[in-house]
């Protein structure tokens, strides 16, 4: 079968051999029990959230935490890896688009939608094309999740040039879109005792009702 023919050299890193070898590296419980010590924090800055959408989910270990915070929650996945899109299809209630982010064109929207560890991942001149796909998948909330830096840098991620990005995300959103407001934002630590993550901001924004 032939591979898709992607429209930027990130996109087809990850879909292929350097994007399975990611999915074997960041699996189990551990990852999860740090990810619901997360989302608990920022989901306790929402309300009535029944529906969420995640870009770039990889095998799910976020959607798995935010399941068990919320019961029912309804969940959508878009994942360009087709060995992590197949682990997603393995969790019970979760619709799988296994695609591109960038190709994606949301049918609904969602109460919120998340981005986390895939923005620092987008090539800069294709970032505002993710921007609009979180803004236009969302009828209330954005959460980014992120490496930050007040300015735009490069950084070699693992040997590889032009694959991870640092900027101010969150903010380069709310410029963007005049009716987003910020919600609440802090900060996971690589040494904290508990619930170890990659150090990263989170940020979540709101739509202000019209």
């Amino acid at each position: 079968m032939n591979e898709p023919d992607y429209s930027t050299e990130q996109e087809a890193f990850w879909a292929g051999d350097f994007g399975n070898e990611y999915l074997l590296r960041n699996s189990g419980p551990a990852l999860i029990a740090a990810n619901v010590a997360l989302f608990s924090r920022i989901l306790s800055s929402t309300r009535g959230v029944a529906s969420i959408l995640e870009l770039g989910a990889n095998i799910g270990n976020n959607l798995r935490a935010l399941g068990q915070l919320l019961p029912g929650v309804q969940m959508t996945a878009v994942e360009i890896n087709a060995q992590a899109a197949a682990r997603l299809a393995d969790i019970e209630g979760v619709t799988v688009h296994h695609q591109s982010l960038l190709d994606f064109e949301p049918a609904r929207t969602h109460d919120l939608s998340l981005s986390k560890g895939v923005l620092i991942h987008i090539p800069p001149h294709r970032l505002a094309d993710a921007y609009d796909r979180l803004y236009r998948a969302s009828h209330r909330y954005v959460c980014l999740v992120e490496y930050y830096n007040p300015t735009p840098v490069e950084v070699p991620y693992r040997g590889n040039a032009d694959r991870l990005y640092k900027r101010d995300f969150a903010g380069e959103m709310l410029d963007r879109y005049a009716d987003l407001r910020l919600i609440d934002y802090g900060f996971v630590y690589r040494r904290d005792p508990n619930f170890p993550q990659d150090d990263a901001n989170w940020f979540l924004l709101e739509k202000q009702a019209s």
